[in-house]
């Protein structure tokens, strides 16, 4: 075991940063999913698409903002404002003009439904952007490597990716809980999340909570997006794969946790990064693999409570 880690040091390194680095990602993406079905009660498929939408979205920006030879900085100001702007718009017009209509249907309606909403963004998508990879790293590229010192080797790791993904990631955990515990709005939510029929009988709106908090999801959907948008090249797709795995994190942590949603992001990220380095084969399949052996243990997730159904 020993010699293993000995030959195997900086693959092991690599994994561990590139873990940590996607696992920011996917918190992002989940913890606005788990927020969402807390509230609304709806498994949602279409938030993938919010993701793609936000990242070909400050994509976008961020090439039209450098033809218009503004700052390299105002990149990262390109990153926050397609997520803002994605979550403004199309968060409302999705909780209106669709998921209000499916509030209390059956659970095979309400997926089906938002298949097909996740179907149709992916077509919009195409129209909009094509089939061609985009890619806008200029964020990325203009804060440069550090060297990060991992036994007896140094790896270098983007900037980008080593503090500023997990700092946000961080950032929103730390701010959201804060925001759901001590503010009033938070407590609202927090209310009818918990029971939405008590909520209403004391006067809460519980529509505009709703629609508050999709917004919300979809922003934050849009912002993961919009942050991973410098690390990759965007392709048709990466909704889909980032909703998917999105699915195994909210199962894995337990459906309405915020904070169990962020060590099991963590978990699956870092078990999928060493899949990646040293099983390829089993990189796709590793996530399943953890969120199966979590459920067969416990079918609440690792951090939920198990619901008594009422008679």
């Amino acid at each position: 075991m020993a010699d293993w880690l000995a030959d195997n040091t900086l693959l092991l390194g690599l994994a561990l940063l590139d873990g940590l680095a996607y696992a920011a990602l996917v918190f992002m993406v989940a913890v606005g999913l788990n927020l969402v079905f807390g509230v609304l009660r709806i498994v949602n498929v279409a938030h993938g698409s919010l993701f793609a939408i936000g990242a070909y979205s400050a994509a976008s920006l961020g090439l039209a903002f450098a033809s218009a030879g503004l700052p390299p900085w105002a990149g990262y100001a390109a990153l926050v404002l397609a997520a803002a702007l994605v979550g403004a718009v199309l968060g409302p017009l999705v909780e209106r003009l669709v998921l209000r209509r499916i509030y209390g249907q059956e659970e095979v309606l309400q997926l089906l439904v938002t298949f097909a909403l996740f179907m149709i963004l992916e077509d919009v998508q195409k129209l909009i952007w094509g089939v061609q990879p985009v890619s806008q790293d200029l964020p990325m590229k203009l804060l440069g490597t550090v060297d990060v010192p991992f036994g007896d080797d140094v790896i270098p790791f983007t900037i980008y990716q080593l503090f500023v993904l997990p700092g946000v990631a961080l950032a929103t955990l730390i701010g959201l809980a804060w925001f759901l515990r001590r503010t009033l709005t938070g407590r609202v939510i927090v209310a009818v999340t918990t029971d939405k029929e008590a909520a209403m009988a004391m006067g809460i709106d519980a529509a505009r909570v709703t629609l508050l908090t999709f917004t919300f999801g979809a922003a934050l959907a849009a912002l993961g997006g919009a942050l991973a948008s410098p690390t990759t090249s965007l392709v048709p797709g990466i909704g889909a794969q980032t909703i998917v795995l999105s699915f195994a994190v909210v199962a894995t942590a337990g459906l309405g946790q915020i904070e169990g949603a962020a060590l099991t992001s963590l978990l699956i990220g870092l078990g999928r990064s060493v899949a990646v380095y040293f099983a390829p084969e089993f990189e796709v399949v590793v996530p399943y693999i953890i969120m199966v052996a979590v459920l067969l243990v416990r079918p609440q997730g690792l951090f939920g409570v198990l619901e008594t159904r009422r008679v």
